[in-house]
């Protein structure tokens, strides 16, 4: 439809699999596509690695982000803000 499109991908095989046109791949923890909470030039500079795939042509493409995330101590704030545990029979039915 001529709009380009990017994305952030948490989890490179389902990129894959859906092929976008491109997508910026990033190795941080589920939940948490811009890495470091609480530290916008970091997040900044993820979103702007994300806007630059915009100018790509040669998709779809899967860039890799080169930056990580480094070792924390408290991973108190790193949990995954859903809960993906399945649910059981009892609980669908209500």
């Amino acid at each position: 439809q001529g709009i380009s499109t990017t994305g952030i991908s948490l989890v490179r095989e389902h990129t894959e699999i859906v092929r976008p046109p491109r997508a910026l791949w990033v190795t941080f923890e589920l939940g948490r596509p811009l890495g470091i909470p609480d530290d916008p030039p970091f997040q900044r500079r993820v979103v702007q690695a994300a806007l630059d795939l915009l100018v790509r042509t040669d998709g779809p493409l899967i860039a890799d982000y080169p930056e990580h995330v480094p070792e924390v101590t408290d991973l108190s704030g790193w949990a995954c803000p859903i809960n993906l545990a399945p649910q059981t029979t009892d609980s669908l039915a209500a």
